[in-house]
C-alpha cells in the first residue's frame, strides 16, 4: 500500500495508541515506534498498533504513517482513526441486586447465603440443528 518510490516510513500516533514495528530478520520482538524514527520499507515488515483502554469519544485516537523517498524526502501520508471499545463481563458479585464493574469480589466465589461472586447459568444444549 506504500506509494511508488517510497523506501522508508515513519509513524506518529496519539497517546492512547501503542505502536510496534517488527522488521523481517530481526525476530518478532518489535520496536516501540517513536516520533522521528524511520524504518526501511522492506517486505515482511509489520506495523502493529493497539489500544489498552476504551476511548472517550469516537475516533479520538490516530496513527499516521509517513512515506519517504531515497534521500529522505516525504512522499505521502496515510492515516487511521481509532476508537477503542471497552468490553467487560460485569456481574452482581456481592448479590445485592446491583451490577458493578469494579467489585473486589468479582474474581472469586464463595458458597452460601453470606457468599459472594457471580452465579452463572449457561445453556449448552442444542436448541436448533
Amino acid at each position: 500500500a506504500a506509494p511508488a518510490g517510497a523506501v522508508a516510513f515513519g509513524v506518529k500516533h496519539t497517546e492512547g495508541v501503542s505502536v510496534e514495528v517488527a522488521c523481517q530478520g530481526r525476530g518478532e520482538d518489535g520496536s516501540a515506534a517513536s516520533s522521528g524514527t524511520r524504518w526501511p520499507l522492506d517486505k515482511g515488515t509489520v506495523l502493529r498498533f493497539s489500544m489498552s483502554r476504551a476511548s472517550t469519544e469516537v475516533n479520538d485516537n490516530k496513527v499516521t504513517v509517513s512515506f519517504y523517498a531515497e534521500g529522505g524526502q516525504p512522499i505521502n501520508q496515510a492515516g487511521v482513526f481509532l476508537t477503542g471499545i471497552g468490553i467487560s463481563l460485569d456481574v452482581d458479585a456481592d448479590r445485592d441486586g446491583v451490577v458493578e464493574n469494579n467489585n473486589p469480589n468479582k474474581a472469586s466465589w464463595t458458597w452460601g447465603p453470606e457468599g459472594h461472586g457471580a452465579i452463572l447459568l449457561v445453556s449448552c444444549d442444542k436448541e436448533s440443528p
